[in-house]
């Protein structure tokens, strides 16, 4: 697999992005390092497109892809992660520094599709959009300065995950592909529907229990052809409550 190949394979999420030129540097980060695959949820500004600050990189604007959730963006994923400066905030996710997670995104790059998500410069990434991350990562700045720009922020991370190795040898025959991340959020509806059924939530599930539950289903790191084994199990259960089987 060729470096550009191997790159096509890492999509930058920017969520919810107040200023469109800080999605014009990310771009040009981006583009930097050969990143080219680039979506946005509900950005601030639709005039992003035309953001001065993506020097050389108005192709990497202009196929950006929009997304009205997170869960759009990531769906053809199989890695999801979330970068966050951590701070004093309570995160359930796994939480590694840069150096650590590069490594992983790199290796999950040889079979599978890998989404690098980035908050909102006001408030980064909310728990709920955290709940759709196997794991979260932070750039190792100092106590006193926590904080990043955002297009800094793209370019640091960036830069790690393409100096960790150009061809890495996998064996793709021995590789079991792991579930997506729409894979993953149709398991999560279906779990629901059966927990709602069972009396074990009320309906409609608070959002809550909606997290803990994805996060509970990311945690377990499915493989994709387990989904529909265990899609049609919850559904058999999910009639018997219905049809009022005991």
């Amino acid at each position: 697999m060729s470096t550009a190949q191997q790159f096509d394979r890492l999509t930058v999420v920017l969520v919810s992005t107040r200023n469109p030129l800080n999605i014009g540097a990310a771009a040009r980060a981006m583009s930097n390092f050969g990143f080219l695959r680039l979506r946005v949820v509900t950005p601030y500004d639709a005039a992003f497109r035309e953001a001065r600050s993506a020097v050389g990189a108005s192709a990497v604007l202009k196929n950006a892809e929009e997304c009205a959730s997170v869960a759009e963006a990531v769906a053809d994923c199989t890695l999801v992660v979330g970068t966050t400066a951590a701070g004093h905030r309570d995160l359930l996710e796994p939480l590694q520094e840069l150096g650590d997670a590069a490594p992983l995104i790199q290796n999950e790059m040889q079979s599978g599709r890998v989404a690098l998500l980035f908050g909102s410069e006001k408030r980064g990434l909310t728990s709920k959009e955290m709940s759709h991350c196997h794991c979260l990562l932070r750039i190792p700045t100092r106590e006193e300065h926590l904080s990043m720009n955002l297009g800094q922020a793209v370019a640091v991370c960036l830069y790690e995950i393409a100096r960790q190795g150009r061809e890495p040898h996998v064996d793709m025959e021995r590789v079991e592909a792991r579930a997506t991340a729409a894979e993953v959020e149709r398991m999560s509806g279906v779990l629901l529907e059966t927990l709602n059924a069972s009396g074990y939530v009320n309906h409609p599930a608070p959002v809550d229990v909606e997290e803990r539950v994805r996060r509970l289903l990311l945690r377990m790191e499915m493989r994709s052809a387990d989904t529909e084994t265990w899609l049609g199990m919850l559904r058999q259960i999910l009639w018997k409550l219905r049809a009022g089987v005991k």
